[in-house]
């Protein structure tokens, strides 16, 4: 009784429905099973399959609404990179992408013709094993647009998510398992052998990976006068050797001018920034640290700073050593959402976001040589992002023939190409009001969880047909097409682009969109050295995949027509 009474309420109210999916979906998603984690976007598309068999269904405005706010964030959020890469060394690694796409439709197209295959299964299958969710998205988009009968459409719709949720779990345990166990003996090295060598080579030194990235190496600190009364700022300067420098002195609560003919007394309270290895030992020269740091709060600060003057386009990160102030330290530095290596050889590319700490003034100094201040901003320009949507549909509805048939960008893609322009044009102005980071990753998060549970709700009473009708089969092809073109990129990556182990196993993750298998990557590596095949391979893929949706439904379509 307790039963039929919630399953009333929920078909009474959908939206009960959609909120249980998402609680329970993002709570699977999470649970780790080794190195394999679904993450939340397959647990709410099998929380949704199994919720959906009480035949609740939400109205298909609500789906397209969420679904063009995910794929227009998609395409922002990517769209400074994405064209960031569109130089030699992008294309070079890019190659990479492309033997995904060709590999992969063809892989699905042999599917198609030898298990008879729909074109909704055919769509699911490619979205599935290529771990790409928003291929889900465009396919479907192009489903509707199909000279079908409703239910056929339906049908076909509801085959995407089901053929998409069998095999993007067994897609991606297979491209988590052979990126970082199979691959590197196909390679015959040690991993991590090889990228710490990576590591050393690219001015990393000695120290340990992780700390690189946790702790900053310029630092500030107070301290109290006491055994260096009577020197002078000078001679501390000479003893620094250019490692540190001293930026104020308080006494008795006045600022002093600072200049090295000071001589320090007793009791003088000081701020020495400098590298960290400096510092520890300066405590010896002048007295112990100071604990009450308020009245040098606005003498130093953390900023970040985003590239985008075009002399630095390509250049190593040491190579801003020399023009940038003595007292500015680069901190970090963030690529696509990535936090990246700060390794000297880095190669600095349009849209990378550096962290600066240093002294105020030198820091506002060094800004205009790197490029413009990221505005820190919780305020998102709706108008901005809403003119973005609207114009990627009006896009969308443009349609073309290939081979006679009709082919479109739809809804979908028409608001990932805007969202690529839009986030492009942001990249290049960074000072003006748009749409911060957090709330881009919302707008990702939430509009593809909330799609996914639409369909997949709808398409619950539909998904044991064909589970049934194609068995082991479907997990098996899709084992083949996560696997073969993989393969195929290991022996292009590696005997004809020459790249290292770590950058070309990081790269063939990003092909493939799985943020698990670099993870895995990285973990076998036990440095962030894949990250740098990665970005590359993931901003061009994470684009270009999504667009393969309407063409795999068209050639699909085509040839399941010559096989009749």
């Amino acid at each position: 009784m307790t039963g039929e009474w919630a399953a009333a309420v929920l078909q009474r109210q959908p939206e009960i429905a959609l909120f249980l999916v998402l609680a329970v979906g993002y709570s699977v998603g999470q649970i780790r099973f080794g190195p394999v984690q679904l993450g939340g976007i397959c647990g709410t598309l099998i929380a949704a399959l199994c919720v959906g068999q009480l035949g609740i269904r939400l109205d298909d405005s609500v789906k397209n609404v969420f679904f063009m706010l995910f794929i227009f964030a998609l395409g922002y959020a990517g769209g400074p990179q994405f064209f960031a890469n569109l130089d030699a060394k992008g294309l070079r690694l890019g190659l990479l992408c492309l033997v995904e796409v060709v590999v992969v439709l063809a892989l699905v197209l042999a599917a198609t013709l030898f298990l008879s295959l729909d074109q909704g299964t055919a769509a699911g299958l490619m979205a599935g094993a290529a771990t790409e969710s928003a291929v889900v998205g465009t396919a479907t988009d192009a489903i509707s647009k199909l000279a079908l009968p409703a239910a056929d459409i339906q049908q076909l719709q509801a085959n995407v998510v089901t053929a998409y949720s069998i095999t993007y779990v067994f897609g991606l345990i297979a491209i988590v398992i052979v990126t970082s166990q199979v691959f590197p003996l196909l390679l015959r090295v040690d991993l991590r052998a090889e990228a710490d060598k990576l590591w050393k080579t690219m001015g990393g030194g000695g120290e340990e990976p992780d700390a690189a990235t946790a702790t900053p190496e310029m630092v500030g600190r107070v301290f109290l006068v006491t055994v260096g009364r009577g020197r002078t700022v000078g001679e501390l300067a000479a003893i620094f050797g250019g490692h540190a420098s001293i930026e104020r002195v308080m006494r008795r609560g006045q600022s002093l001018s600072v200049a090295p003919t000071l001589r320090l007394q007793a009791f003088d309270e000081v701020l020495a920034i400098g590298r960290r290895s400096m510092l520890v030992n300066v405590a010896e020269l002048l007295g112990r640290e100071f604990a009450n740091t308020t009245a040098f709060d606005t003498v130093v600060e953390t900023t970040e700073v985003v590239v985008n003057r075009r002399e630095w386009y390509g250049r190593q990160l040491h190579e801003l050593g020399a023009p940038l102030p003595a007292g500015v330290q680069i901190v970090g530095l963030q690529r696509d959402g990535n936090a990246m290596p700060l390794l000297h050889d880095v190669a600095l590319q349009r849209g990378d976001v550096l962290k600066l700490y240093g002294p105020v003034l030198d820091v506002s100094r060094a800004l205009p040589l790197i490029g413009d201040r990221v505005v820190a901003s919780t305020h998102s320009n709706i108008s901005y992002a809403a003119a973005g949507i609207l114009l990627g549909v009006f896009i969308g509805g443009f349609s073309l023939k290939l081979g006679g048939i009709p082919f479109s960008l739809g809804t979908g893609g028409g608001a990932l190409v805007t969202g690529l322009l839009f986030g492009w044009y942001q990249s290049k102005n960074p000072h003006r009001l748009s749409v911060p980071p957090e709330a881009l990753a919302l707008m990702k998060d939430l509009g593809l969880a909330t799609f996914i549970a639409c369909v997949g709700l709808a398409s619950g009473p539909q998904a044991l047909s064909l589970i049934k009708k194609f068995g082991i089969a479907l997990p098996l092809v899709g084992v083949a097409i996560a696997v073969v073109p993989a393969s195929i990129s290991l022996f292009v990556g590696h005997r004809l682009l020459k790249l290292e182990a770590p950058v070309l196993l990081g790269a063939i993750a990003g092909q493939q969109c799985s943020t698990p298998a670099l993870s895995a990557v990285q973990n076998a590596a036990g440095n962030a050295t894949p990250l740098l095949g990665y970005t590359i391979t993931y901003a061009i893929s994470n684009v270009v995949l999504p667009l393969m949706g309407p063409l795999i439904v068209a050639l699909a379509g085509l040839v399941a027509h010559h096989a009749n």
